[in-house]
């Protein structure tokens, strides 16, 4: 995934110069290639995905309310919504088990004892925090790597009981 922030990077000298030069087809053509360049990075590695796995379990985070933050211009360039849609539909023809899990929490919840400590990282004043140890049992905790186990987590527990996440 992260290809996807090269990919932008590759065209943003030229797109710039061209926005400056108001050259509008040019614009058009570099959108267009950043675009099937994203669409590309994205299918190669939906394929990847379900192919090696027999079971995904994604968060349940809206893109668009995302996009209404000042995190847009991230949110829509990698593609959330996008990544989502082709897991999904990939996982259906593969007979792959693909769940969307409620990741309530899931950055504040430590993976190893189930608490949340006062120590974790808690709304977006949080969000810079990226490692925190926990107060109940002394692990130190990457806050995205600890939401992925978390969120792993939840997904095996929705699979055992057999109730939706959602």
């Amino acid at each position: 995934m992260l290809e996807r922030r090269r990919i932008t990077d590759e065209f943003a000298n030229k797109l710039a110069k061209a926005q400056r030069a108001n050259k509008s087809r040019l614009v058009k053509t570099i959108h267009a290639r950043i675009k099937h360049k994203r669409n590309d990075a994205i299918h190669k590695f939906t394929t990847s995905m379900v192919e090696n796995y027999g079971a995904i379990f994604v968060g349940d985070v809206s893109s668009k309310q995302l996009a209404r933050t000042r995190m847009a211009k991230s949110v829509l360039d990698t593609g959330w919504g996008m990544l989502k849609t082709q897991l999904e539909y990939k996982a259906m023809a593969r007979s792959v088990v693909f769940l969307k899990v409620n990741e309530k929490h899931t950055t504040q919840t430590c993976s190893c004892c189930g608490a949340i400590p006062a120590s974790s990282p808690k709304g977006s004043a949080g969000l810079g925090i990226r490692e925190w140890t926990c107060a109940g049992c002394g692990t130190l905790h990457d806050r995205d790597v600890n939401a992925a186990k978390n969120i792993l987590r939840l997904g095996h527990q929705a699979l055992a009981v057999g109730i939706p996440c959602l």
